[in-house]
């Protein structure tokens, strides 16, 4: 396997994985949060509470996800 072209596929990965990683929970979390201030009638609460659970769960999902991405470079880098 050319070097150069396992780079491209780690760094494709990583950016499928990171898109779905930040734009999943911000989509979900407005739908959420707009469909509870339409029932409870409480406009903006919960869409500002659920889009501030999803901030703080992409966080947490995007530094795991850095963390093992890092290790896979650096495992890539010493073969």
């Amino acid at each position: 396997m050319n070097i150069e072209a396992a780079y491209y596929r780690l760094a494709l990965r990583i950016f499928a994985d990171f898109s779905g990683s930040i734009a999943v929970p911000a989509v979900l979390g407005a739908l959420v949060g707009k469909w509870l201030d339409g029932k409870y009638h409480t406009a903006p609460k919960f869409l500002v509470f659920s889009l501030s659970i999803a901030l703080l769960s992409t966080a947490w999902i995007v530094v795991r996800k850095a963390k093992k991405y890092g290790n896979e470079y650096e495992a890539l880098n010493k073969k």
